[in-house]
């Protein structure tokens, strides 16, 4: 979408189909470039001025099409499609996707195997909390994971509310062997940011490349 314009996705947005279309070929393409076999597909905000309710019904059936187009799309290049439920109470009122519970409905509704759920657990917490469950109920259905520290959005070591080695380990214990991606704005230098990487691998017992000491 036209970032500029306020835009910020436009799969839910009633009215941006063909804009939507271009902008997933050229995605298709970047990925292609890069080898990523994964790809955002966001939602969007509800219009500006438009009430949530009174829209939600129309923005559901035009995310709904969109998704079947994506994952058709995608399917022809052996990619995943990714919905993010991103919170309305902090970082954007107005987006349409905000729980996992919705993304889960839609992904339910469209239908497509290789649609899967990208879940980001700063914006789960903020939403609904109970992070254990979320994690263990909508598992078959994750693609992807992020994370970052509640509320600040900063290293998974700062001070805020999340147990981060807890939940790493839960995902261990899931199975989950996907990434889990960083989206969070380092508190000072980026490689200085990192150091809560390497404690958690050493109270691992592992090497500064999450291989086994003992494996060496």
């Amino acid at each position: 979408g036209d970032q500029e314009a306020g835009e910020m996705g436009l799969a839910a947005v009633p009215g941006r189909q063909a804009a939507f279309r271009q902008g997933l070929a050229a995605a298709v393409q970047y990925a292609k470039a890069v080898g990523c076999p994964r790809i955002h597909l966001m939602a969007g905000r509800v219009p500006l001025g438009a009430d949530r309710a009174a829209v939600a019904g129309e923005m559901e059936t035009t995310f709904t099409e969109n998704l079947r187009y994506a994952a058709d799309l995608l399917a022809q290049e052996d990619m995943i499609g990714l919905v993010e439920p991103i919170n309305n109470r902090i970082t954007d009122p107005r987006y349409f996707l905000n729980t996992p519970h919705q993304a889960a409905a839609m992904l339910e509704k469209v239908g497509r195997p290789n649609l899967k759920l990208q879940l980001d657990l700063f914006h789960c917490q903020i939403m609904d909390g109970n992070l254990s469950r979320n994690l263990e109920t909508y598992f078959p259905l994750i693609g992807h994971i992020q994370i970052a520290q509640v509320p600040g959005r900063h290293e998974p070591n700062s001070p805020g509310e999340l147990n981060f080695p807890y939940i790493f380990e839960l995902l261990e214990s899931l199975g989950y062997t996907g990434y889990v991606g960083c989206e969070y704005a380092p508190k000072g230098d980026t490689l200085e940011g990192l150091g809560w990487l390497r404690s958690y691998w050493e109270s691992r017992g592992l090497q500064h490349g999450g291989t086994s000491k003992a494996a060496e």
